[in-house]
């Protein structure tokens, strides 16, 4: 595949040939594994998913806590997505104002703290508060992580990089599961302390990495510190070889482009909350976000994600043993297709991803719902089988779409100016809708079982219309270039090419300057 159909002509052209692969050249193999500190937010956030799952599966957990059920149970499910809408107002504002990384670190010790709080519970009011505030860390883990890695990552490595983030969620769910499918035969309140206290796993291992993380260039740009940007994209793209010397052609053409996209929005002095709505591409990127947001949960995920042990009620299949063993081979199976298809992100392109994702659904989706009522009606095993079947299919082409490109699509699609907020409103928009699911999936599935189903159904046909018409192709573009998909002839992008020196020296970086190490 061509670079150009990867990033785009004007990157393209500046790009080394290196006959070597990532991992056979050191910059770059150095670059990747740093990026696995940000990358494992996501797991910390699937570890949590998949844990209610399996706590919720286990008796000594709901003996322990007198069995909660109903809106009991939603408020329990739905501490952690409250207290995640509550730090988002915080952690768009704080993300611009002191950087990637200090935020990352603050998630992280709040995270932690909330661990020790979650595991040493004596009654559910603990664990619904350490629920609260692991939802409300979990965001200044979650927040800034794709944008150091969207904008750290080397040039042809971006559109993987960061569709790998969200699919590494998988592999937090992979670790919960099977704790507590291991911990199920523990008779004491070990049994779920255990799985709770490795929450804190991911983190940990984030703490012990996070001081050799790089900031982010745009954000060192955006604060007038070009030089340090230079000299961090000089180590990470270029190499040891333009360390010290003049700047790679590579390096050159990047700070380029982001200084002059910065600049001219600061010019435009638009960069606040209101202009996510101010332009036409504004109010499309902001629709994008929400609707992004709002169907990874209202396709008929959140049904399996966090109930599915009542799912499985549903068809017969009730005991502990069988219920934590489908979660955690689920779970694996769900890693392998997302993984699949983020490492095939820029062959297929994110619109055809997205699109066969929303037909997979809806197929899966309708056979579901027929096999349950038909297993619900007569009792058949078969159907029962299928319905199972049928939730393997249905996360297969969920994962291909809602997975790889969940935060890595709205990190692409928002300027520099407003990622932060943009990324913060998608957050907004999926942990509302978890909100507000966890109380209403259990009632709905209580009340009315597999007619339930029915709602996703009609669901999956709105959101794969909308898809369709609102959805475009980023495929082939820079992050700074994206905007002439939006914004059209009004897109603060043009041809840095012709005016490289003058805009690097309007940034204190001389195209030929000595670049200090890092």
């Amino acid at each position: 595949m061509k670079d150009a159909d990867i990033v785009g002509q004007s990157l393209a052209e500046v790009l080394p040939h290196n006959p070597k692969y990532w991992f056979q050249t050191p910059h770059l193999l150095r670059l990747n594994l740093l990026l696995l500190v940000p990358l494992l937010s996501s797991s910390v956030a699937g570890y949590d998913g998949s844990l209610m799952n399996g706590l919720q599966s286990l008796t000594q957990w709901k003996d322990y806590f007198g069995n909660p059920a109903g809106a009991l149970l939603g408020l329990v499910n739905a501490a952690q997505s409250i207290g995640s809408v509550a730090s988002l107002p915080l952690v768009g504002f704080f993300s611009d104002k002191f950087g990637r990384k200090p935020v990352l670190l603050a998630g992280i010790i709040m995270i932690i703290a909330a661990t020790v709080i979650q595991s040493a519970s004596v009654n559910l009011a603990m664990f619904v508060v350490s629920r609260f505030i692991v939802g409300f860390g979990g965001m200044f883990v979650v927040q800034p992580s794709p944008m150091l890695i969207a904008e750290l990552a080397y040039p042809t490595h971006r559109g993987k990089y960061t569709s790998a983030f969200w699919t590494m969620y998988y592999l937090g769910a992979i670790l919960a599961s099977w704790t507590t499918f291991g911990t199920q035969d523990y008779t004491s309140t070990w049994s779920w302390r255990i799985p709770s206290i490795l929450q804190a796993g991911f983190p940990v291992i984030q703490l012990i990495f996070w001081f050799w993380i790089p900031e982010s260039p745009r954000w060192l740009i955006d604060q007038d510190r070009a030089p340090e940007a230079t000299a961090i994209l000089t180590k990470y793209h270029a190499g040891p070889e333009f360390e010290g010397t003049n700047t790679s052609p590579l390096v050159s053409r990047e700070i380029a482009e982001i200084v002059h996209t910065i600049q001219l929005e600061k010019l435009s002095k638009n960069t606040g909350w209101g202009a996510l709505i101010s332009t036409p591409g504004n109010r499309k990127r902001t629709l994008i976000a929400v609707c992004l947001g709002a169907f990874a949960q209202w396709n008929g995920i959140g049904v399996v994600s966090y109930y599915l042990t009542l799912v499985l009620d549903t068809v017969g299949i009730t005991d502990s043993f069988n219920q934590t063993l489908i979660n955690g081979l689920l779970q694996i199976f769900n890693f392998g297709a997302a993984f699949s298809a983020a490492i095939l992100v820029d062959r297929l392109g994110r619109r055809t991803l997205f699109l066969w994702s929303g037909i997979g659904m809806l197929v899966s989706y309708i056979v579901w719902t027929a096999c349950s009522a038909v297993n619900t009606n007569t009792g058949s095993k078969p159907a029962g089988i299928v319905v199972v079947v049928c939730l393997f299919t249905f996360f297969f082409h969920y994962d291909i779409a809602y997975t790889p490109l969940l935060m890595s699509y709205p990190t692409e699609i928002f300027p520099y100016s407003l990622r932060s907020k943009g990324i913060a409103v998608e957050l907004f928009a999926i942990y509302g809708s978890l909100v507000i699911a966890a109380f209403v999936n259990p009632i709905g599935l209580e009340n009315i079982g597999w007619r339930y189903y029915i709602v996703f159904c009609c669901f999956l046909v709105v959101f794969l219309v909308v898809t369709y018409f609102l959805f475009p192709e980023t495929k082939g573009y820079s992050l700074e270039e994206i905007a002439v998909l939006f914004d059209g002839e009004n897109a603060e992008v043009e041809d840095v090419r012709l005016d490289e020196d003058k805009i690097l020296a309007s940034a204190g970086v001389d195209h030929h300057e000595v670049v200090a190490k890092v």
